[in-house]
């Protein structure tokens, strides 16, 4: 993995007021974040934990109370950088009185590219996102999940660096959120960067590097998924081929019984388990930063 850089936060906080001014909501606290190139990286929290706002600060929709966001290291609220950002909103905004063609094809003339391009662009996107067969019906006879796919191909459209995903699995079935997640680490094998929100923790064990947990704006925990979902006070020894007897002394004699040794490591719990255990010790412990984990990259 390059250690280039892509995102990065310094003290980032964001208030919402009132309308006489008086504070309502802090939504965000002090939030000190790295996205590196070539990395997916989840940010999860329940609802009202700060992941929209993350977004819309990096985005340049929203200004920062205090702190920094920087995207290609430029202030977030440059909006040129954006040229360089692909999004999918959790819910897409697309006119549905066009077909598939001619919504891509509008958003290709959005970044003025030519018209021998944008034709190439939209028919890869259209095969690659699997709407071939509906490339010009009209958007409002899609289905919630047809409607993610064209959703996607819209993001990637300008061919960006930095892909912003938000709930990119929402209403697909199960074939098509697997093909989905495919996509998405078939993007960071390419060396773009994935920025992804999802409430469906096991999409976000399945294929993102790093994530952060986001609890009534506080950052929680951030680390490697494999080193975060490691219980490190077990050891975990898995054996084939091994007889009733030698499973009595494995202890002793694994190698003895014709016992073969796959694995000796640390078994995992699962995503949800550490969502979960992270947001109770919060609620039980409010202002405590959960431990840290130390990064190997």
């Amino acid at each position: 993995m390059q250690s280039e850089i892509i995102i990065e936060t310094r003290n980032l906080t964001k208030v919402y007021r009132d309308f006489w001014g008086r504070q309502k909501v802090r939504a965000l606290k002090a939030l000190d974040l790295e996205i590196r190139r070539g990395e997916i990286f989840g940010l999860l929290g329940p609802n009202g934990s700060g992941k929209t706002t993350t977004i819309k600060l990096l985005l340049g929709l929203l200004f920062p109370t205090a702190g920094q966001a920087l995207v290609f290291g430029r202030d977030a609220r440059e909006v040129t950088k954006n040229e360089r950002i692909g999004y999918l909103p959790e819910e897409s905004y697309l006119y549905r009185f066009l077909n598939a063609e001619e919504t891509l094809d509008f958003y290709g003339r959005l970044f003025n590219m030519p018209r021998a391009v944008r034709r190439q662009r939209v028919a890869d996107l259209i095969e690659m996102v699997g709407l071939d067969w509906a490339k010009r019906r009209q958007l409002k006879e899609y289905s919630k999940g047809m409607t993610r796919r064209i959703g996607l191909a819209q993001a990637l459209i300008n061919d960006p660096e930095l892909i912003v995903l938000d709930e990119p699995t929402t209403g697909l079935d199960p074939i098509g959120t697997r093909e989905m997640k495919d996509l998405i680490i078939k993007l960071r094998d390419e060396g773009k960067t994935v920025l992804l929100c999802s409430h469906l923790l096991a999409d976000v064990q399945d294929v993102c590097d790093r994530i952060a947990i986001l609890y009534q704006g506080e950052m929680k925990e951030m680390g490697r998924v494999d080193s975060l979902l490691k219980v490190q006070d077990v050891t975990e020894i898995r054996v084939t081929g091994l007889s009733a007897i030698g499973q009595e002394e494995v202890k002793r004699a694994i190698e003895h019984n014709n016992g073969h040794v796959l694995n000796i490591g640390n078994p995992t719990t699962t995503l949800e388990d550490l969502f979960l255990k992270i947001i109770r010790e919060s609620e039980e412990h409010p202002g405590r930063r959960v431990r840290g984990v130390v990064e190997k990259t």
